[in-house]
């Protein structure tokens, strides 16, 4: 069977209406995975209705990640603060796997979007666990990330997240410099966190701008995440590393709850993380960005 007959059976199956397949979309802009659009038909008691999908694909040796990713917006929108895609499917055929989404018509914002993104995200951030972590692991990009569940985020930052990607960064050719930083920064993580005991928040994992939006009605979207539940300081930190948000976006955030006054000296630790994979993931000068993150952090420490 073809990938768009599987899809087509799929969506009819998850969504519990006879659905047609009419045409396919290629859509741009995606590092990872390739992506299009689905239009087709829901029949039902002999009437028609238009309707549209979005759907990503990747090899078949992805499905898992897909699944992680499904999990993640499912989590997301289980804490009913924030709007993310709704999950229709997933599955593989031939030499593919695909998530298959509801597909979201973005716009501009209107505006007041920024501000509701931020109360929005702190909203969520107030959905809490037991642990830090999460019940399974997912990736970030397509780098794996290892979510095991702990009770102690000094540990789970070493070890998990920062601890992960200096061992890949040296697999993949770092200089032996930047390793060496590395281990002196972890050895002295706790002094970052002397004065601050982080909430266990539900994350989005992965929010830059790239990973939010606005429906047409102004209403905010967050999408691809990489969740887990964490420091809040993380997503926050994120937000700032490619471009930044809105300022009436960090304002709405720091009156729904405000941050930390330490904030300002971790977002470089949270956001070494994510420059770290991104040298893991595409090489070039993320190295010499990571490493020059890592003389400032050693020198506050």
């Amino acid at each position: 069977m073809s990938i768009w007959g599987e899809v087509e059976q799929k969506i009819s199956s998850a969504t519990g209406q006879s659905f047609q397949l009419k045409k396919h979309v290629a859509i741009g802009g995606g590092s990872i995975n390739q992506a299009s659009r689905i239009e087709g038909m829901f029949t039902a008691k002999g009437e028609n209705k238009a309707i549209s999908f979005f759907i990503k694909f990747n090899e078949k040796s992805r499905l898992d990640m897909f699944a992680a990713e499904a999990a993640g917006l499912e989590e997301i929108e289980k804490a009913q603060a924030i709007r993310v895609p709704h999950v229709i499917c997933s599955g593989a055929v031939e030499n593919q796997s695909y998530l298959v989404l509801e597909n979201l018509a973005l716009s501009s914002g209107v505006l007041d979007s920024a501000t509701q993104l931020g109360q929005q995200l702190a909203a969520m951030h107030k959905t809490s666990a037991k642990q830090f972590g999460w019940f399974r692991d997912n990736t970030i990009g397509s780098t794996r990330q290892i979510n095991q569940q702990t009770d102690n985020w000094i540990n789970f930052w070493r070890e998990f997240r920062l601890g992960f990607q200096l061992d890949l960064a040296k697999k993949n050719g770092a200089d032996q410099s930047l390793y060496i930083k590395g281990e002196k920064l972890m050895a002295g993580l706790a002094s970052f966190f002397a004065d601050y005991k982080p909430d266990v928040s539900l994350l989005h994992g992965d929010l830059w701008s790239g990973n939010y939006g606005y429906l047409k009605n102004g209403e905010p979207v967050i999408f691809d995440p990489a969740v887990y539940y964490g420091d809040r300081e993380t997503d926050i930190a994120m937000t700032e590393l490619f471009g930044g948000f809105p300022t009436e976006f960090y304002a709405a955030y720091n009156k729904s709850w405000p941050l930390d006054h330490g904030y300002q000296k971790r977002k470089t630790l949270y956001n070494l993380y994510h420059i770290l994979n991104h040298f893991n993931l595409f090489g070039g000068s993320y190295a010499a960005q990571a490493e020059s993150m890592l003389d400032q952090l050693l020198n506050e420490m």
